[in-house]
């Protein structure tokens, strides 16, 4: 041996998966992870040799050093080909055993220190032998197993050396990778002869274990056969005498049910055609169980059957009443649709699109409308949805195809004209199956849904009559050809005394009922109610609040059926022992005037929320710095109050140069939520002058804009979920665009009570309100300042 191999040489490495290589083996290769392309390209720049591993696990994609064995095989790499899926093709030749000393510090591809491991190949009395014996067993094995060729047998009978005899034969054997390892690791040739031997007689053994197998099973099949040639003269037996069995029973039980039903010409057609293959069909086939179940659906779907309305609008009014607390705008029309329809008498369904945050009552809303209309309320959750076939349905080719969602929803409502809720519209998505939003274009579109065609059913279905009612949290996610189909009624955040009557009338009696607790057991006075909504609750909704009364009763039921009390009330100053400390401080306004921080209002997918801006200045090189996890259009909003401030420097009383010799930050806390949208431009704008005047901004000052490069103040949207933000964190003024002033109608009466609003329409009128210690000066400038 030579002296530099003792020590090891550097090979390239190529880990395998399933497949081992021997020594004098030449066979094809197909190469695709980045790492093994590499070594093949490192290994023919240099001398055409690689190191050839096989790993332990088949389906590790990246393997470890701990993943691959540490004998291989030396090959020379003879031929590279490149195939059109983008793998590599190669021709190796096994060359010699080697042993892995170590790997390199090698990013791009595996390398290795490995030690070349030559064979003895002297033949002694005792490996010839070895041999013989190998062969015949080989003979023997190949006449069992049939796999390998009898021409195999003779190519291996001419090799003399008992080595390489040993790999070739082993190559030959379906053995698994720790088997063949075995044998590649084994360098004494007299010892692998011998483990080839046990293997060979193993897998004798079990060979001819399996033919005894089989020609047990061949047997149990020709019974089989015997069997079902036999039911067969039975049932031909029964149908002479006139028993109705099988298929012919099955179809004339379904022939029975359509009389019974009253179906349109080309649903009974439809019908007829599939009984009659089901009655020709034998009763093992598997096609005659998807004909039935295809029946049975076609069977079960209300092609004609509907519910009466309820006409009566006083009667309708009184129920949505009972149901809901405010909500006007919606209740109002579905009473317009009662009256429309009862002067029509044909009316197709409207698309109703409830918009709003979660837990004011959309879901709930929707079935009180079915409830009003005295029809049938089916209800299925979109949310997740992103499969086509889940609105269409499989065709039938499918195996366990099914109707989608809209017909299995039909069935579910018995009835052609129910109130169907389609929940979470805006929080489908799309795939490679294909988009669910797409699919949904025809089933809310009145002028073409009485022909909906689902790929299960494959007949024309009315859904003209559907009353459709949609909800989502947010109309930006909804793709715009659906947003047209829809009528959009918005349903905003309530109020705080909005939120008392809901949990006075509705909560706290529903969550009673709930708990088994009589109206005399548990009292809960206005107060606690409104302390539990300012203290422990901040939602546009009432499902926190509902779920913090569902813990009230828990708790006095507890006392109650331990003996500790008869009757529990709950005062004001007790609620800390039931529900904790508060979670909120009600009132989140600033306690003082501050210099650089500024109150900006914003609009959330689940309600009106505050939003506090920071600024500080601090002397450095002119570096503008925005943190807070900010989206596009928010840096542009900042970037444009910073242009803002630097043109007004002299006005405001600042060196012509303060950006050069300041670094400013501005921050927005709660880093970990996105923030986006230009409404918070003035907002900005004022704490970045606050910072650079040192002048406070007022406590009680709350405001949302969006600013010009001029200092215009522009309109934005969401201005009663911002309104009622504010108002919840106990602000007394709020500074919003003039051009808003048209929407201050909306925003609830007890608001606006609350509340000063106060128009702007330049950001020297923000500064007017918002700065305490504001200079007469500025103020007087403003209608020169704007273009």
């Amino acid at each position: 041996m030579m002296p530099n191999k003792s020590k090891g040489r550097r090979f390239p490495l190529l880990p395998l998966r399933g497949l081992l290589v021997y020594p004098s083996m030449v066979l094809h290769l197909d190469v695709g992870r980045e790492k093994s392309v590499r070594a093949l390209e490192k290994a023919m720049v240099e001398d055409n040799l690689i190191l050839l591993c096989s790993q332990s696990e088949v389906n590790i994609e990246e393997p470890g050093q701990e993943d691959i064995f540490r004998v291989g095989t030396v090959a020379n790499v003879r031929q590279m080909l490149k195939l059109p899926n983008g793998t590599i093709r190669v021709l190796v030749e096994g060359v010699e055993r080697a042993e892995i000393i170590h790997y390199t510090d090698n990013e791009e591809y595996y390398e290795v220190m490995a030690r070349e491991l030559p064979e003895q190949e002297d033949v002694d009395q005792e490996s010839d032998a070895l041999m013989r014996t190998v062969l015949s067993q080989f003979e023997h094995y190949i006449t069992l197993s049939k796999k390998v060729t009898p021409e195999t047998l003779a190519a291996v009978s001419d090799i003399e050396e008992p080595g390489r005899l040993a790999d070739v034969i082993t190559s030959h054997l379906a053995l698994k990778i720790k088997d063949k390892q075995e044998i590649l690791e084994t360098i004494d040739v007299s010892k692998r002869l011998e483990k080839l031997l046990d293997i060979l007689n193993n897998e004798r053994e079990v060979l001819e274990l399996e033919r005894k197998i089989n020609q047990r099973v061949k047997k149990q099949m020709e019974k089989t056969q015997k069997e079902y040639y036999l039911r067969e003269q039975m049932k031909a037996i029964q149908k002479e005498l006139g028993e109705k069995e099988g298929r012919a029973g099955e179809a004339e039980e379904l022939r029975s049910q359509m009389q019974e039903k009253n179906l349109p010409e080309r649903v009974q057609e439809k019908i007829e055609k599939e009984i009659d293959r089901l009655e020709k069909m034998p009763a093992s086939s598997a096609e005659g169980s998807v004909i039935r179940n295809y029946v049975d659906w076609l069977l079960g779907l209300p092609w004609s059957e509907e519910t009466e309305d309820d006409l009566d609008i006083l009667k309708a009014e009184q129920v949505l009443d009972a149901d809901h607390y405010g909500l006007e705008k919606p209740k109002e029309r579905v009473l317009e649709y009662l009256a429309v329809q009862k002067l029509v008498k044909e009316l197709k369904g409207p698309i109703l699109c409830l918009v709003g945050p979660p837990g004011v009552g959309k879901t709930s809303l929707a079935r009180s409308i079915a409830r009003s209309l005295n029809r049938k309320f089916v209800r299925i959750s979109l949310g997740g949805v992103r499969d086509e076939a889940e609105i269409r349905g499989h065709r039938r080719t499918y195996v366990g195809a099914m109707p989608g969602r809209i017909i299995q929803g039909m069935k579910t409502a018995g009835s052609l004209n129910p109130v169907f809720l389609l929940d979470e519209i805006d929080k489908m998505a799309s795939d490679f199956r294909g988009d669910p939003s797409a699919a949904l274009l025809e089933v809310l579109d009145p002028e073409q849904n009485n022909t909906f065609s689902d790929h299960f059913v494959e007949l024309p279905f009315d859904l003209s009559k559907v009353m459709f009612v949609t909800t989502a949290n947010a109309v930006h996610n909804i793709p715009r050809p659906l947003l047209d189909r829809m009528e959009m009624l918005y349903i905003p955040g309530y109020t705080e005394l909005e939120k008392l009557q809901i949990a006075s009338r509705y909560l706290l009696p529903k969550q009673r009922k709930n708990h088994g607790l009589e109206d005399a057991q548990l009292v809960i006075e206005d107060d606690t109610l409104l302390k539990i909504v300012r203290e422990y609750t901040r939602e546009s909704g009432v499902r926190n609040l509902e779920q913090q009364i569902a813990a009230l009763c828990r708790k006095a039921a507890k006392q109650i059926v331990s003996s500790e009390k008869e009757q529990v009330t709950i005062l004001p100053a007790e609620v800390k022992e039931y529900l904790g400390e508060s979670k909120y401080r009600y009132g989140m306004a600033e306690l003082e005037d501050q210099i650089g921080t500024v109150t900006g209002l914003a609009w959330t997918e689940v309600g009106g929320d505050t939003l506090l801006i920071e600024v500080t200045v601090v002397q450095g090189t002119g570096k503008l710095t925005l943190t807070g996890k900010l989206g596009d259009v928010m840096k542009e909003s900042a970037q444009a109050a910073f242009s803002y401030t630097r043109s007004k420097a002299e006005e405001l009383g600042l060196a012509p140069d303060f950006h050069e010799k300041n670094d400013i930050h501005i921050h927005i806390p709660e880093g970990a939520i996105p923030k986006d949208g230009p409404s918070a431009g003035i907002t900005i704008a004022t704490a970045l002058i606050s910072a650079l005047t040192k002048r406070y901004v007022s406590k009680d000052v709350a405001m949302t804009g969006e600013i010009t490069l001029r200092g215009r103040v522009l309109p934005i949207g969401g201005l009663k979920e911002k309104s009622l933000a504010a108002h919840r964190a106990g602000y007394k003024k709020i500074l919003l665009p003039k051009d808003n002033e048209r929407d201050l109608k909306d925003i609830p009466e007890s608001v606006r009570n609350d509340v000063e609003f106060i128009p702007v329409s330049h950001m020297d009128q923000v500064l007017q309100h918002a700065l305490v210690d504001q200079q007469a000066d500025i103020s007087s400038k403003a209608p020169s300042s704007v273009h």
